[in-house]
């Protein structure tokens, strides 16, 4: 079975209106739909871009504010998958549960259903910052091509939380990612190759490119989508689909093969799914 997908480097800038927001997703969602893709993936953090439209006194909204666009958001993603027949992981978006705050990836279906990850990994800035929480547990999707798996951006730099992922059938990790400089970028980009590696999946990462400069811990981004594979005969030797430029507003699109995945599985350069030391580690299921 084959899919596409596309990721998008979501440009953030400064708007004014929900209605910016929206044209500016409904662009890539079109451009994507050119491609005839089947999902489209966009990043982390988003919807901050809606902060930077600021309150009556000219003052960017803050976190707490961001809840307050939940309905809207959700409105206007399923009305694009409906629409455009694709399966859409509208980044995350961040919602309020009780007195809490969390980080909330989004799996859109062209049916109308709305799927849930919340980001399992949190960093110190979400903590003390934003006084964000850990989501509970993790979820794996089905789709009418395959199963599926959201984890967020830190998420993937852990390598038991793929290891469950791909235990419940996972083949494709989708990875919304926000990182504010190489460092961050780096660390988000090369655990992604390990776990491609480890687990014999494919990473669809993307991540934020632009700045909002009054919406702070936005101010700066550094992002790169990249469509990831396994390391072996089948796939590109650097494990590379498809990437675009750095910190250019852009969207990359390419094939995942899923019968490839099990062809290396079985027989491939290295089987590493195969090869784990169940007897001497634990096996995530």
């Amino acid at each position: 079975m084959k899919l596409r997908v596309s990721a998008v480097q979501y440009d953030l800038h400064t708007i004014h209106s929900f209605d910016d927001f929206a044209k500016q997703c409904e662009h890539y969602v079109k451009t994507a739909q050119e491609y005839d893709a089947e999902f489209i993936l966009f990043p982390e953090f988003m919807t901050t871009q809606l902060m930077s439209i600021g309150n009556e006194q000219g003052q960017a909204l803050t976190i707490q504010d961001l809840p307050d666009f939940t309905e809207q958001y959700l409105e206007l993603f399923a009305t694009l998958a409906k629409n455009s027949s694709m399966h859409i992981i509208g980044g995350t978006h961040v919602i309020r549960k009780g007195e809490h705050l969390y980080n909330v990836a989004h799996l859109f279906y062209p049916d109308g259903r709305v799927a849930t990850q919340a980001k399992l990994h949190i960093t110190p800035t979400e903590v003390t910052e934003w006084n964000m929480k850990k989501g509970d547990g993790l979820q794996v999707f089905e789709t009418d091509k395959g199963v599926i798996a959201m984890l967020t951006c830190y998420d993937i730099e852990f390598p038991e939380i793929v290891r469950m992922a791909k235990a419940r059938g996972a083949d494709v990790i989708f990875c919304p990612s926000c990182t504010d400089d190489r460092h961050g970028f780096h660390r988000v980009r090369y655990t992604s190759h390990a776990r491609a590696i480890e687990n014999q999946v494919y990473i669809v990462l993307t991540g934020t490119v632009g700045s909002l400069p009054t919406v702070d811990f936005m101010r700066a981004n550094f992002g790169q989508a990249a469509i990831i594979t396994p390391n072996d005969i089948p796939f590109p030797p650097r494990g590379l689909l498809a990437e675009g430029e750095i910190n250019q507003d852009m969207i990359v699109t390419a094939d995942l093969d899923l019968s490839l995945l099990e062809e290396v599985r079985e027989r491939g350069s290295v089987t590493t799914w195969r090869d784990r030391r169940t007897d001497l580690y634990t096996d995530w299921t």
